[in-house]
């Protein structure tokens, strides 16, 4: 296509160029009840909780994450912006068909339990995809690359829980079979401050380009203005 860089463009120019809007999804990791939920706040800020070890990870989920991640999808689905969740969700009541892994860390969200749905305050509207998956990684556990081959999506803006797992394991996997990737830093959180920026500085300028909100949020709309000009 005119005008665009070359794949192999210095400093990563290719991977670092502008979403395409009607090519474009955003895809939101594991923003679910099970994840968080206003009981599992309430415990975290009580000492001595299992939970309270990991305060600041649902502290920064309540006030930092959601309300970016409502914000950015807003502004997709102004868009025209596809917008694509996935959930921890097994496909049985006893997780039988649950990954190995996830059977020896006793990880079941049963099929079709509270647990496993989206987080109202940033949940699907509509008929919006709902993926449910039984192991960190999309790609590996589920057809989301042939729903994405379907919809005609080359660019992804991958966002969620936890950072340096469930969201690295998408954005390794995204980059690996030729998606063009953008991660939204502040609609991610991890259960340590230090993981999450590993995690971020890892992943940037490899297998993504990193962005905040607000920045992502400024692209989507200055394109949709070009397309209307």
């Amino acid at each position: 296509m005119a005008g665009l860089p070359a794949i192999d463009a210095p400093r990563g120019a290719y991977r670092e160029r502008a979403i395409v809007p009607a090519r474009t999804a955003l895809l939101n990791v594991d923003m679910q009840n099970g994840e968080f939920n206003a009981q599992i706040l309430a415990r975290a800020r009580m000492p001595g909780t299992p939970e309270a070890a990991k305060r600041a990870f649902y502290e920064r989920i309540d006030s930092v994450v959601i309300p970016n991640q409502a914000r950015l999808q807003e502004a997709a689905r102004a868009a025209g912006i596809e917008v694509i969740f996935t959930v921890l969700e097994s496909l049985t009541q006893d997780g039988r068909d649950r990954s190995l892994d996830h059977k020896i860390s006793g990880l079941n969200f049963p099929k079709g339990c509270w647990e496993a749905k989206v987080i109202e305050a940033v949940g699907p509207r509509g008929d919006e995809i709902v993926i449910p998956k039984t192991a960190s990684g999309i790609f590996n556990a589920t057809n989301i690359e042939y729903v994405l081959r379907n919809l005609g999506v080359e660019f992804l803006v991958i966002y969620g829980v936890v950072t340096d797992q469930c969201v690295e394991s998408a954005i390794r996997d995204a980059a690996d079979r030729g998606f063009l990737v953008t991660q939204i830093e502040d609609c991610c959180a991890a259960e340590t401050p230090e993981n999450h920026i590993a995690s971020i500085e890892s992943m940037n300028g490899h297998y993504c380009r990193t962005r905040s909100t607000d920045a992502m949020i400024a692209e989507i709309e200055s394109l949709s203005k070009q397309s209307l000009s």
